[in-house]
């Protein structure tokens, strides 16, 4: 039971890091408008799928979550 807790806070500190990172990040990465990204604009509509900062965000998490696995 001492363990989800732990899980817990972790995985907030996690969030609030990636969320002060994306906001003050935004400034200085587009990390939403990459080449890659896909967008569709027609006369009413807007499709938008990043694929290019998917992929990017997957690699970066895969590694971090790799690295803590590995020291732990």
């Amino acid at each position: 039971m001492t363990q989800i807790p732990k899980l817990l806070i972790i995985t907030g500190v996690v969030i609030i890091i990636a969320g002060l990172v994306w906001q003050v990040g935004g400034k200085y990465f587009s990390l939403g408008k990459l080449p890659g990204d896909i967008i569709i604009r027609r006369e009413n509509s807007t499709f938008y799928f990043p694929l290019m900062t998917s992929i990017i965000i997957s690699v970066v998490l895969s590694l971090i979550l790799y690295l803590f696995g590995r020291f732990r």
